[in-house]
């Protein structure tokens, strides 16, 4: 049985298109389904533990990075599930990185593929990770963003704008591998995809499957600088820059000098740290 949970905000615009040709494809492939439709905030985690928790197995989230990461976030025991995703959110930034086309597209890979083990990242608080965690400049923007009421796309070219003349960087201890390191960040996340930030190749270097994790943290550069090193962050060359530390681990420990906004998977929470350990060979995914 695909049991698919489904973002309220899929439903708009070509949305409700968008169901009908998934139930029509389904049908076709005379698959047993059911639909289910969060309806508000949290919603899409209550389907998820609740289902899981009764025994549902197979899991089908519709929507973008986040709906995705409360969908694993809240099953009860990922070794036990198996997921899916229909990327049509504003981000799709893991399904670039695990191969997983397009809208309806994705139906074929879950109804023609086998599913496979997929790395997730696991924290201290309980929350899981598919993507990339962390904080720093882009939290920066995305709060920014959140608090512009209208403006589109726009909205972040002027949140990146106000970013580049105000955001100072944040104090952080880093212990990887045994050794702690202090320093003054631009960014500081733990990686199993690529990208953030909607095509943003923070770590062209992810693999999903590989059993490692990546750990990016970025000196603060000058101030003069700083548009440089976003530039270079923007056309995938920022592990090469000289500010930018790339670790691959199992465990990382992310520790601000005072509680920070993180985000996972492009959902926002405040965090006193980020405690990542890297989850391997526990979560089936149907992806390319």
């Amino acid at each position: 049985m695909l049991n698919f949970i489904i973002n309220p905000s899929v439903l708009r615009d070509e949305g409700n298109n968008l169901v009908a040709k998934l139930k029509k494809r389904l049908n076709e492939a005379g698959a047993e389904y059911r639909f289910f439709y969060s309806g508000r905030a949290g919603g899409v985690g209550k389907y998820a533990q609740a289902l899981s928790v009764v025994g549902a197995r197979t899991f089908i989230a519709v929507g973008g990075d986040g709906t995705l990461n409360e969908l694993v976030s809240n099953l009860h025991d990922p070794s036990q599930c198996t997921v899916g995703l229909i990327p049509a959110g504003t981000g799709n930034d893991f399904a670039k990185a695990a191969n997983i086309p397009f809208g309806v597209k994705a139906l074929d890979v879950i109804i023609d593929r086998i599913p496979v083990y997929t790395d997730y990242i696991e924290f201290g608080n309980g929350r899981r990770s598919m993507n990339i965690a962390g904080m720093g400049i882009d939290v920066d923007i995305l709060e920014r963003c959140g608090k512009k009421k209208n403006g589109g796309k726009s909205k972040y070219f002027h949140s990146l704008l106000a970013s580049l003349m105000k955001y100072k960087g944040l104090d952080v201890e880093i212990t990887v591998n045994g050794a702690t390191t202090k320093l003054h960040a631009m960014i500081a996340a733990v990686c199993n995809g690529s990208f953030l930030g909607n095509g943003i190749p923070l770590c062209p270097d992810a693999v999903v499957d590989d059993g490692k994790m990546n750990l990016v943290y970025i000196d603060f550069p000058k101030r003069l600088k700083l548009m440089k090193e976003l530039s270079c962050l923007m056309q995938g060359k920022i592990l090469k820059r000289s500010i930018t530390h790339h670790v691959l681990c199992d465990e990382a420990r992310i520790l601000p000098a005072q509680p920070q906004t993180a985000q996972f998977d492009g959902e926002l929470f405040h965090v006193d740290e980020l405690n990542a350990k890297l989850v391997c060979g526990q979560l089936l995914m149907y992806r390319g």
